[in-house]
């Protein structure tokens, strides 16, 4: 197995971050036939499969505050106001993803990309483990 850790920086909004080109890159460097396993260890962040670009990461962000309001309920209370929101959102968007790679390349559908979902404000700062299983 082959593994690296990306840095990220979210910064201080929520955010759907756009990590496909360094995917991409770490599989073009495998040049085989196996699964990339994206793996982020933090506890209020998730990795999606979706299409970005074209408002999709806009709606997923709404919808995630319409089922996970930023306001004072939560019993994870510390931090920013509404933070343990983001302690419950891995349960619905986890923290991992695996992508079949043939001859070196991602075989995501024409519009999908991999994203790294954050909706933490209070750390900005991310890793992100990518594995590559060799077939």
């Amino acid at each position: 197995m082959k593994s690296t850790v990306i840095e990220v920086t979210t910064g201080r909004s929520e955010v759907v971050y756009d990590i496909t080109p360094q995917c991409a890159s770490f599989a073009r460097e495998a040049g085989a036939d196996g699964l990339l396993h994206i793996f982020v260890p933090h506890a209020t962040a998730g990795i999606a499969i979706m299409e970005l670009g074209a408002r999709s990461d806009d709606d997923l962000l709404a919808t995630l505050l319409d089922l996970l309001p930023a306001d004072d309920r939560w019993r994870h209370a510390h931090g920013s106001r509404g933070h343990g929101r983001s302690h419950v959102m891995p349960a619905l968007i986890p923290p991992y993803a695996t992508v079949p790679v043939i001859g070196g390349a991602l075989t995501l559908g024409t519009w999908q990309s991999i994203a790294l979902v954050d909706l933490n404000v209070d750390n900005p700062d991310r890793q992100v483990r990518l594995s590559f299983l060799g077939g």
